[in-house]
């Protein structure tokens, strides 16, 4: 069982230069699954059990670490960035609805109509050590291909707090740059190769488009949850014990 912190434990800073490369090295690990596949490193289905999901662990070990022997400003950033980074997904899909169901929705003759989501399944297959394409994915290739995707968003969150240090110190447009210059890195990797991807014009105005909408809600949504949670600590702290 854990031990009570002493005050002086407490106040131990592990939210350093130090810390926060640590933090952002364990959250890049889950985009490190798929680089490492893509330039022969290390397979996805050996490097998600191996190395992704131990450095999870490790992360989230860390952060407890920090909550309960430490000033708790790692733990803060580790869930605020986890928090915002799955918000961003969810923002980041939704924009991008309209596109993969213009068919379904009849709106093709406004919006084009792309298959912005078939990548997800491959993500399941490569985890799975399935062959990439497939006739007809099972539920659980699905399954996981998309809680890989949304693994993506939630470090990505992390690595932009790992980045930045405080919420609070930098305009959320600074997110926009971190999403936007992502996808265009991804773009010079083997990605659109692997998954047949047309490098259109359209495609990459779409795609900079949503990962534009991603840092704007990652940016907002780090910038108002460090405020509220400074709010909350200093109230806690200027209340008199009863």
């Amino acid at each position: 069982m854990m031990e009570p912190a002493t005050p002086l434990q407490r106040n131990k800073n592990h939210w350093n230069a130090y810390g926060r490369w640590i933090v952002f090295l364990l959250a890049a690990s889950s985009i490190g699954c798929l680089m490492a596949d893509f330039y022969g490193v290390c397979p996805m289905r050996i490097f998600t059990p191996f190395v992704f999901v131990p450095a999870m662990v490790i992360l989230l070990a860390f952060a407890l670490f920090d909550r309960f022997q430490g000033d708790g400003n790692l733990w803060r950033a580790v869930w605020i960035g986890l928090v915002c980074g799955l918000l961003a997904a969810v923002a980041y899909d939704v924009f991008r609805l309209p596109f993969v169901f213009a068919k379904e929705w009849g709106i093709d003759s406004i919006i084009p109509s792309m298959k912005l989501f078939k990548v997800f399944p491959r993500f399941g297959a490569m985890v799975l050590g399935q062959p990439l394409e497939q006739s007809n994915y099972s539920l659980t290739t699905q399954m996981i291909g998309w809680l890989y995707h949304f693994s993506n968003g939630a470090t990505f969150g992390v690595m932009y707090m790992a980045m930045i240090g405080d919420g609070m110190r930098r305009h959320w447009a600074w997110a926009v740059l971190f999403a936007t210059g992502l996808e265009l890195g991804m773009l010079f990797t083997p990605y659109p190769t692997v998954f047949n991807i047309p490098l259109t014009v359209r495609f990459i105005v779409v795609t900079l488009a949503a990962h534009a909408i991603f840092g704007v809600e990652l940016g907002m949504a780090v910038r108002w949850l460090a405020r509220r949670t400074r709010q909350t600590i200093s109230v806690a702290t200027l209340t008199p014990a009863v």
